[in-house]
């Protein structure tokens, strides 16, 4: 492993995204040789469709590089994160020196606290240390939506099958909420009350979208969830 950031322009959705991005990609759920769960409120739907089989992900070259970066976190986590603040230190001077900040999104394919990880592990506050970087992602864990609530860290709620009354609890704390619709029919204008935009146009609307639902296409395996992982 070279880097445990990936650049966002391998991604199809993260490629038109205004800012540049860099994803840490690992495996998802219990996919690595502990059996230790990375996405602690994974859904049985959102297991079988998870993007870890869609898009680049489906390569097993891509599989492989994603098991590596979990195993170094999985047995040696203080490397991990001294590697990681090492990655994002460089991306934090990049961007001061271009003027331009740069997305950081650290849960392409886990739900981690990875934030307070590296801050325990390496005595650092990414979130106030490395000024020139926006941290992202999505979670399916409220109660990170009440921790980092009012911080710079711009959380999106995953909704799933299960959790639709926590989504509902989520847009009270103003972020976005992220649905998957079927890929066959056309979106939405509103769902659970509020106005539906199409999450598939970039990866970085969440930086400023506010209470919404973000309308994602069923991908891969999504494409025929049967469990109501999908909205139909």
């Amino acid at each position: 492993m070279k880097k445990l950031l990936s650049k966002g322009d391998t991604n199809a959705k993260t490629s038109k995204n205004f800012l540049e991005t860099h994803i840490l990609y690992m495996s998802p759920y219990n996919q690595n040789s502990k059996g230790v769960n990375l996405c602690p409120n994974a859904t049985q739907s959102c297991i079988l469709a998870c993007l870890f089989t869609a898009g680049r992900g489906a390569f097993n070259s891509i599989q492989e590089a994603r098991k590596n970066r979990t195993e170094l976190y999985l047995n040696n986590r203080q490397q991990f994160c001294e590697r990681i603040a090492h990655e994002l230190r460089l991306l934090n001077a990049k961007a001061t020196k271009k003027g331009q900040k740069i997305a950081v999104r650290l849960n392409g394919t886990t739900d981690l606290d990875l934030i307070a990880v590296i801050n325990n592990r390496v005595g650092i506050d990414i979130l106030n240390d490395f000024p020139m970087l926006e941290f992202y992602d999505y979670t399916k864990i409220l109660g990170k939506v009440k921790k980092y609530a009012g911080t710079s860290y711009k959380l999106t709620f995953s909704r799933a099958e299960t959790n639709e009354a926590e989504a509902l609890e989520a847009l009270t704390y103003g972020v976005p909420v992220a649905v998957v619709f079927d890929h066959k029919n056309p979106m939405p204008k509103t769902y659970l009350g509020r106005m539906v935009i199409d999450g598939d146009s970039a990866d970085d609307l969440m930086l400023t979208s506010g209470a919404v639902i973000l309308g994602l296409k069923a991908k891969g395996r999504a494409k025929k969830d049967t469990l109501g992982f999908v909205v139909k």
